[in-house]
């Protein structure tokens, strides 16, 4: 179930270093029960990585409690758009030209917001542009298609100090304009809001790990 004292530990930790940085739940692989659990506690902000999950658990949700947000912290599909636009509020993984394309074909995307997924570390088996390739993503997101692309978001190598992929994505939104930054997860939270992250994350610390 929910971990409301650690949930209360963060929003602590997050004051002391940064107060605007927000925690997004993610509750994927975890049951509507732990997400209600969440809402009573005053949760509004979920995360989830699958488009059907998050079907079954917050269409009736998002009808009961109408302030919540959710957000795809997965990838994404093409042929899955159209269903994740009628339910998800908050996009961050947008990685791809196929991808951004098939967005602009729905009229009701317009209050919706994107992050770019950043490959940071070059990894052939993640999702993510890659640094050399992001000037020109960026652009044609923006310009050519007028997506709202409010900031960056990024998942270090598991193996790598993640403070330094913060800091390149802190400067590469700096480069762009962009004032928003999604990174940082259980393991690395702390330092992602060192970096101003303006979302961080967090599933296993706050719904422990997943049940499948």
């Amino acid at each position: 179930m929910f971990n409301i004292s650690k949930y209360n530990k963060i929003i602590e930790e997050i004051a002391v270093l940064r107060e605007k940085t927000q925690i997004i739940a993610i509750s994927k692989n975890h049951s509507q029960d732990s997400v209600e659990e969440a809402i009573k506690h005053g949760v509004r902000i979920f995360g989830e990585n699958r488009v059907q999950e998050a079907k079954l658990k917050f269409n009736n949700l998002k009808q009961k409690y109408s302030n919540i947000e959710l957000h795809l912290t997965g990838p994404l599909q093409t042929n899955k758009v159209k269903e994740a636009i009628s339910l998800f509020d908050v996009f961050h993984t947008l990685d791809r030209e196929k991808l951004a394309r098939e967005f602009i074909k729905f009229k009701n995307i317009e209050n919706k917001k994107f992050f770019i997924q950043v490959n940071t570390g070059k990894e052939e088996n993640k999702s993510g542009v890659f640094l050399e390739h992001l000037k020109e993503f960026v652009n044609y997101c923006t310009n050519d298609l007028c997506l709202n692309i409010v900031g960056l978001m990024c998942i270090p190598p598991i193996n790598e100090d993640p403070k330094k992929h913060f800091s390149i994505l802190v400067n590469e939104a700096h480069k762009y304009n962009l004032n928003q930054l999604s990174m940082g997860m259980s393991s690395d939270y702390v330092e992602a809001i060192k970096h101003s992250a303006t979302y961080i994350r967090i599933g296993t610390a706050l719904f422990g790990k997943r049940s499948q």
